[in-house]
């Protein structure tokens, strides 16, 4: 796909040096570091881009508050992963700060993904009280009109600018969250200047991922070559702002990170270079699994693969016997050029972006522009 848009690889000598480096680990670690759970999927607003294609509800079948506390319980007998509690909207979940309560009292690193409108200072005290040890807040505009146009709510950015407020106020860390498409690419350059100005201690780019209510926006997904062309970007940017920078669902950016380093004659741990103590670009069925708001088991939020019910399996057996995460954990099934890439161990390809272009999760990613330099 996009053959008009490819790029060749870099020097022989980088690619020999990359051969060497993965040719004898054909597999994945399977050590959970990272655990998105949509404890509803109950929302207050109705974005363009939403995975969950969330609204106010109901959802029956969602997880008791029990069934939440057991679960967390078999999270922590597989390790001690961050937990990012999202949705949906996550605060419109009453026993959310008891669910991060149990999770921090086991050892867990409990985080918050939440728009930010529904933010008081009664609801951020309890969030610190009960360990949450970081927000992370959606602003997908440089300004109020495009914020407000991707959300599809009047004054969304403006409730989600108080909000974050209100955690600076209180010391609780947060960071900002932007899915990148052709509305907002324009302006990534003011989106990152305003998470810097707001003092936010990350800003993670989301790459659009074409499912759920985001699939009447495939015409809103950056091509091959734009995508590589922001990732280079985002990728200059590391040592202009004072806060930490890490793309999501765009796996290439491992790839570039490895490239751009040997370009400029850089010494580093290829095992661990911008891996941000994770493992490797695409997390899914890896070191990272996404639950439903009813305990079915994910790779990620975007591939909607059942992996396991935790209504009628425990998570560790889940997490252990699933064929479809053993299947991504074994890098010799991957097909099309990210088989036969020399930074699969680095990248591996967006998973979901395969699935929705081939109908295939092994198959190979459709919006890499790279050429890889292993026959």
């Amino acid at each position: 796909m996009h053959d008009q848009h490819r790029i060749p690889p870099t020097a022989g000598n980088i690619e020999s040096r990359q051969r060497r480096e993965t040719s004898n680990v054909p597999r994945a670690g399977n050590q959970l570091r990272l655990v998105a759970w949509e404890i509803t999927r109950k929302c207050n607003l109705n974005c363009v881009h939403c995975r969950a294609g969330a609204e106010r509800g109901p959802y029956p079948g969602e997880l008791s508050t029990a069934k939440c506390h057991e679960v967390l319980e078999e999270i922590r007998e597989v390790g001690t992963p961050i937990v990012i509690l999202t949705g949906g909207e996550p605060l419109l979940r009453e026993d959310v700060f008891d669910l991060a309560q149990t999770g921090t009292d086991l050892g867990l690193r409990m985080v918050l993904a939440t728009n930010g409108t529904l933010l008081r200072p009664g609801l951020v005290e309890r969030m610190k009280d009960s360990g949450i040890k970081r927000v992370s807040i959606s602003i997908d505009g440089a300004d109020a009109r495009q914020h407000d146009d991707f959300r599809k709510v009047p004054g969304a950015y403006r409730r989600a600018l108080a909000g974050i407020e209100l955690l600076k106020a209180a010391g609780l860390e947060f960071q900002i969250n932007t899915t990148v498409t052709r509305h907002n690419v324009g302006d990534l350059e003011k989106i990152l200047a305003l998470s810097v100005s707001l003092g936010a201690a990350a800003h993670h780019i989301f790459l659009l991922v074409p499912t759920g209510r985001a699939k009447y926006m495939v015409n809103q997904e950056i091509d091959a070559l734009e995508y590589e062309r922001v990732l280079h970007w985002f990728y200059g940017m590391r040592d202009r702002v004072p806060l930490h920078l890490k793309a999501t669902c765009a796996p290439h950016y491992y790839r570039i990170l490895r490239q751009e380093a040997h370009q400029k004659g850089e010494k580093v741990d290829v095992e661990t270079y911008g891996l941000d103590a994770m493992t490797r670009g695409c997390l899914g069925g890896t070191s990272f699994v996404f639950i439903s708001n009813t305990g079915i088991v994910q790779p990620c939020g975007y591939l909607e693969l059942n992996c396991g019910d935790l209504k009628q399996s425990p998570f560790s057996s889940v997490w252990r016997d699933s064929k479809i995460f053993n299947q991504l954990r074994d890098f010799s099934t991957y097909k099309g050029k990210c088989g036969r890439c020399e930074y699969i161990r680095f990248c591996g390809g967006c998973r979901a972006r395969a699935f929705e272009a081939a109908g295939d999760f092994l198959a190979e990613e459709p919006l890499c522009a790279y050429q890889p330099g292993r026959a």
